[in-house]
């Protein structure tokens, strides 16, 4: 059975950074894409960046982030992560990990992950 495990969450200030770590057992990462996701109150869950799988040579993020975040993943530890720099109070949400094993390239679309992680809180205050 897969587990994802968010860590690195909490309450920073508008300019401040975070890093986010996704950690993953029961399944080899290095071979699926992965994304983070993130949904605040009363909206739905929206893409944020994705990780190719095999090596993770390719990227893409969402407008809303892209030039702030940088996603990467380290496969000798079997984790991902999602450094944000530069965060807004918009960026105020929980952040999800996710895993996709069918082999999609970079996929964006919730429904196209199997396994999810159970989420971190980021805060951004202004």
């Amino acid at each position: 059975q897969v587990q994802l495990v968010e860590s690195g969450g909490g309450l920073v200030q508008a300019g401040g950074s975070l890093r986010l770590s996704c950690a993953a057992s029961g399944r080899t990462l290095s071979t699926y894409a992965m994304g983070w996701f993130r949904q605040a109150p009363r909206k739905e869950r929206e893409f944020v960046a994705v990780i190719s799988g095999w090596g993770g040579a390719r990227t893409y993020y969402a407008d809303s982030v892209k030039g702030r975040v940088t996603i990467s993943r380290d496969n000798a530890k079997n984790t991902v992560y999602l450094q944000m720099n530069s965060l807004k109070p918009d960026d105020t949400a929980v952040y999800y990990c996710a895993l996709d094993t069918s082999g999609s390239y970079l996929p964006r679309g919730t429904t196209e992950y199997d396994y999810w992680g159970q989420g971190t809180q980021v805060t951004v205050s202004s």
